[in-house]
C-alpha cells in the first residue's frame, strides 16, 4: 500500500514539473506563430485560392501547378500550426484537471502527449528555417563510393538504403533514377529523386563525404577498415527556370540499364548517360519507359546540378563553374559512422552525435538534419 502511495506521489511530482515545461512550450509556440506571421499567411492563402478560381487559370499548366503547390504548402503550414496550438491548450486543461484533483491516473497520458507536442513543435520550428529559394523543392541525391573497391561500394549501398528509409519514414516518394551495380557487392553509383514538401531543404546538409569505420565483412583477416562515399544533394530542376546548355558541351551515351528497374529497362539500351564536358559532371537515367524520357530526366538532373553549384558558389553564370571535385578521402568528410570499436555517428560541422548507429542507418537522421539547419541559420 505504501509503495502505491509513493508511486502516486512520484507521478504527481512529474506532472508538476511537466506543467512548467508546458508553460514554456506554450510561449515558444506563440513565438513560432509570430515568426510565421499567421495574419499574413492567411491573407496569402486567400489570394492564392482566389487566383486558382479565376477563369483561364489552367491556360498555363506549369504556372497553375506552381500556384497550387504553393497554396497546398501554405495551407498545410497554417493547419499544422493551428492544430499545434489546439493541442497545447488541451494538454494545459488536462494537466490542471489532474493536479487540482490529485489524479495521478492521467499522468502517463499527459506525459506521452507532451512528448508528441514537443516533437511537432521542433518539426515546425525547423520548417520555418527552410526559407531558401529552393528549400521547398524535391531533392535529387547522387551517391558515389570512394577508393576501396567492394568495401566502399557496399558503404555506398548502405547510405542509399539510409536515405530511402528516411524518405519512407517522412512520407516522401522515393524514385530511383539511375543505378549502377558494384563489381561484387554494393553499388558504383546511384541517383534517387525524393519527392515531398521541403525535401531539398531538409537534405541539403547531407552534401559531402561520409566516412565509415568498421570490421569489413569483405576482409578475411577481420581488420578494421575505413571507407568513404560522396553524397551530392541538389534541388530538382524547375521547368520555369531557364538554363541554356550548348549542345557541343554535351556527350550523350545510350547503354543497357543496371540494377533494379523493371523488366523493360533491363532488356533494352534505353538508359542514358550525359557528360557535361566543361565541368565533367555526369548524370544518367534508366528508369523511364523510353530513351527519350530518360534523356529528358538526365538533362533535368544536369541542369539541377549546375544550378545548385552556381547558387552555392555564388557564381554569376553557369560558365563560371569549374570541374574541380572534392576528394572522397580522409579530411574532407562531413560525418563519421563508427561501428567498431564503439558505435558512434558524429557530424564534424555541428558536433551533433548519437550512439544509436542502427537507428541512423535505418533512416533516423532528423537530429543531424535539424542541427545543420540550426547552425546554418545562426551563421
Amino acid at each position: 500500500m505504501l509503495y502505491l502511495q509513493y508511486g502516486v506521489i512520484y507521478l504527481l511530482i512529474q506532472l508538476e514539473q511537466s506543467r512548467l515545461t508546458i508553460d514554456k512550450l506554450k510561449k515558444d509556440i506563440s513565438h513560432l506563430g509570430d515568426v510565421l506571421n499567421i495574419i499574413v499567411l492567411e491573407k496569402e492563402i486567400k489570394e492564392l485560392q482566389e487566383k486558382s478560381e479565376q477563369p483561364g487559370f489552367w491556360d498555363n499548366p506549369t504556372e497553375s501547378q506552381s500556384v497550387l503547390k504553393t497554396l497546398k504548402y501554405k495551407k498545410n503550414t497554417l493547419d499544422n500550426y493551428i492544430e499545434l496550438k489546439k493541442n497545447i491548450e488541451s494538454i494545459i486543461e488536462l494537466t490542471d484537471l489532474a493536479l487540482d484533483g490529485d489524479d495521478a491516473s492521467l499522468a502517463e497520458e499527459i506525459l506521452a502527449e507532451l512528448d508528441k507536442i514537443q516533437k511537432e513543435y521542433e518539426k515546425q520550428k525547423i520548417e520555418v528555417l527552410l526559407n531558401g529559394e529552393y528549400d521547398h523543392s524535391n531533392a535529387i541525391i547522387t551517391i558515389h563510393p570512394g577508393a576501396g573497391g567492394t568495401e566502399a561500394q557496399d558503404w555506398a549501398e548502405m547510405l542509399y538504403r539510409m536515405y530511402c528509409r528516411f524518405g519512407e519514414r517522412r512520407g516522401f516518394k522515393v524514385k530511383v533514377l539511375d543505378y549502377l551495380d558494384g563489381d561484387e557487392a554494393g553499388i558504383k553509383s546511384v541517383s534517387i529523386l525524393i519527392e515531398g514538401d521541403n525535401a531539398y531543404g531538409y537534405l541539403q546538409g547531407e552534401n559531402g563525404v561520409h566516412r565509415l569505420v568498421r570490421i569489413s565483412p569483405f576482409n578475411s583477416q577481420g581488420k578494421r577498415q575505413t571507407s568513404f562515399t560522396s553524397v551530392e544533394v541538389m534541388p530538382e530542376f524547375n521547368d520555369e527556370i531557364s538554363i541554356e546548355i550548348k549542345e557541343e558541351d554535351l556527350k550523350i551515351e545510350a547503354h543497357r540499364s543496371s540494377g533494379a528497374g523493371g523488366q523493360h529497362v533491363n532488356k533494352t539500351d534505353s538508359a542514358i548517360r550525359i557528360t557535361h564536358l566543361p565541368t565533367g559532371i555526369v548524370t544518367g537515367c534508366q528508369t523511364e519507359r523510353s530513351q527519350v524520357q530518360n534523356k529528358e530526366t538526365a538533362m533535368k538532373m544536369l541542369k539541377s546540378r549546375l544550378l545548385e553549384i552556381k547558387e552555392r558558389e555564388n557564381l554569376e553564370k553557369i560558365e563560371d563553374i569549374k570541374g574541380d571535385k572534392m576528394n572522397i578521402e580522409w579530411g574532407s568528410q562531413i560525418r563519421s559512422y563508427v561501428f567498431m570499436p564503439y558505435t558512434l555517428v558524429k557530424d564534424t560541422r555541428t558536433q551533433f552525435e548519437t550512439g544509436n548507429i542502427i537507428a541512423v542507418m535505418d533512416g533516423e537522421i532528423d537530429g543531424f538534419l535539424n542541427a545543420y539547419l540550426s547552425m546554418k541559420k545562426t551563421k
